[in-house]
C-alpha cells in the first residue's frame, strides 16, 4: 500500500534537514544509505525574481505517489521522501527534495535519479519566470538534455 506520507506538495518552505531526519528515522537501522537531492530556485543571472510553480491539487499528488511506487517496486527501498514547492518560490528557496533510504547505496542513487528525472521532465507541474524588472517571462519547459536523462529508465 502506498505511503501516503512519503509525497508532499505544499507552499511553505521546507526543512531539509528535519525531512532526511525524519526518512533516516523511518528506514531504521537496516539502511546502509540515504541519498538526497534539494533543488534550489536559481537567480539566472540576476534575470529572475522568482519562479511561480502551478499544478492540480490531488492529481499532481497522485501522479507523484504512482511513480515513488514504482520506484519502490524497482529498487529495494526502506524509505522515499518527495517534497515539491508551489507557488512563488524565490531564488535561493528549495523547490524540490528527493530523499530515498535503501541499505545499499546504489538502489538509493538510482530510484533518488529515477524520480529527480520524472519529476524534471514529466511530473504535472507549470513554471512561469517572474522577472527582476517585474514582467512576467515565459513557460519553462525541460531541456533536450532532461529529457535524455529520464530516458534511460525505459
Amino acid at each position: 500500500m502506498p505511503d501516503p506520507s512519503a509525497v508532499s506538495i505544499q507552499r511553505e518552505p521546507f526543512d531539509a534537514a528535519a525531512e532526511i531526519a525524519r526518512l533516516s528515522e523511518i528506514a531504521g537501522p537496516a539502511a546502509g544509505a540515504v541519498v538526497t537531492f534539494t533543488g534550489l530556485c536559481r537567480d539566472e543571472g540576476g534575470r529572475l525574481r522568482a519562479l511561480e510553480l502551478e499544478h492540480y491539487p490531488g492529481m499532481a499528488e497522485a501522479e507523484i505517489g504512482r511513480v515513488a511506487e514504482e520506484a519502490r517496486a524497482r529498487w529495494p527501498l526502506l524509505a522515499l521522501r518527495v517534497v515539491h514547492r508551489h507557488g512563488l518560490v524565490a531564488p535561493g528557496d528549495g523547490i524540490v527534495l528527493v530523499a530515498t533510504a535503501s541499505a545499499h547505496r546504489a538502489a538509493a542513487f538510482e530510484a533518488a535519479s529515477f524520480l529527480m528525472d520524472y519529476l524534471k521532465t514529466r511530473a504535472p507541474f507549470w513554471k512561469r519566470e517572474h522577472l527582476a524588472d517585474g514582467s512576467l517571462g515565459g513557460w519553462v519547459e525541460a531541456t533536450g538534455a532532461d529529457d535524455d536523462a529520464a530516458g534511460r529508465w525505459g
